[in-house]
């Protein structure tokens, strides 16, 4: 075996940069569980004694987790004053609480590693694993990471973007937001669409049960409403719009579900497809994004899908090509691109 040495020498740059990134979800979630992030924010410039004390940790574990932090570029370490603390863009991002709350997202991956032993062998035997069947930190960082995305987006540019929606949710319309999960999505647009009706629908029984008690807590309880449903089947007829945030690829059944939806539409409605930002060919998807998607993939969308019949375990990088195909199967006529972030796809289906 003949091997490049500088070919070698990257490789195992990159290898160290995920290995570090693999410890860095860990402290993350133990900062983010632990208020370390916001006890910076707080007394900064800190030492580790003024953030432990904040915390309420111990100072020697508050110092350690700082020099990661520091090291791997989530916080600021000034070395003439030994001291600690955030740009504005490190406090967006990690501590403020209207923020990215970008350590949130490593729930995801540290839940997924606490049934690496049972992925590992529903891969093997080519099985499914489900959703619920995931440690409840998925939920909770999954709504996390999602939910911010959704402030600065749906409002604002999504619903915009799609012909005729806006109009219709601000005079009052019937909407149903199908694989809701704890209800983010369902509980914005109630609240920016008081004249609308909004349900949300879930087949995962303990989200809906937290999304009712997020819609008490707002007093969005009169307009938004939650139900324990599946996609292929949820109830009601003459939505206006029917929204699926991040779901549809999840289903064992992408294409049943599109045209129960398709069926419980007007016929003027529209459905909001939000999708992980992929292109329609593995080249062109070897990208940190799309890395971050296929990553996920493996370990929770495509288990999911494999649940049941079809298993049609379509992926988090699906495309806009597929995601087509499959709704003009399910009797969408009029499909198009309504916008993009470099994290998500926003398709307008019309019947």
């Amino acid at each position: 075996m003949s091997v490049d040495e500088g070919k070698m020498n990257e490789l195992l740059g990159s290898f160290v940069a995920d290995l570090g990134g693999a410890y860095h979800a860990i402290s993350a979630v133990i900062g983010d569980r632990l208020g370390l992030y916001r006890a910076l924010l707080a007394t900064m410039p800190a030492s580790a004694a003024e953030v432990a004390e904040e915390a309420g940790v111990g100072e020697r574990y508050a110092l350690e987790w700082l020099r990661g932090q520091a090291a791997g570029g989530y916080i600021t370490y000034d070395a003439a004053t030994e001291r600690f603390s955030m740009t504005e863009e490190q406090a967006f991002a990690l501590a403020a609480p209207e923020g990215l709350q970008l350590a949130a997202a490593f729930h995801i991956p540290v839940a997924v590693g606490k049934n690496v032993e049972r992925l590992t062998e529903t891969i093997r035997t080519d099985g499914g694993f489900g959703w619920h069947e995931h440690d409840p930190a998925m939920f909770e960082g999954v709504e996390r990471f999602f939910r911010p995305g959704y402030v600065a987006n749906l409002v604002s540019s999504w619903i915009p973007a799609l012909d005729g929606v806006a109009q219709k949710l601000d005079r009052g319309a019937n909407v149903a937001d199908v694989g809701c999960g704890h209800g983010a999505s369902t509980l914005l647009l109630g609240a920016s669409y008081p004249r609308s009706q909004v349900t949300g629908f879930d087949y995962h029984a303990p989200s809906i049960e937290q999304a009712r008690k997020r819609a008490a807590d707002t007093g969005l309880a009169g307009r938004v409403s939650f139900q324990v449903a599946a996609a292929a089947d949820f109830p009601g007829t003459d939505y206006d719009l029917v929204a699926i945030f991040d779901a549809l690829h999840d289903m064992p059944d992408p294409l049943g579900a599109a045209r129960h939806i398709r069926e419980a539409l007007k016929a003027d409605g529209t459905l909001l497809l939000v999708e992980p930002f992929a292109n329609d060919t593995l080249e062109d998807n070897m990208t940190p994004v799309g890395r971050l998607y296929y990553g996920a993939s493996i370990v929770i969308c495509c288990p999911h899908s494999m649940t049941e019949e079809p298993r049609a375990a379509l992926g988090a990088q699906a495309g806009e090509a597929r995601l087509t195909e499959i709704l003009n199967e399910a009797g969408f006529t009029r499909v198009r691109r309504a916008t993009e972030t470099p994290f998500n796809l926003i398709l307008e289906a019309r019947p």
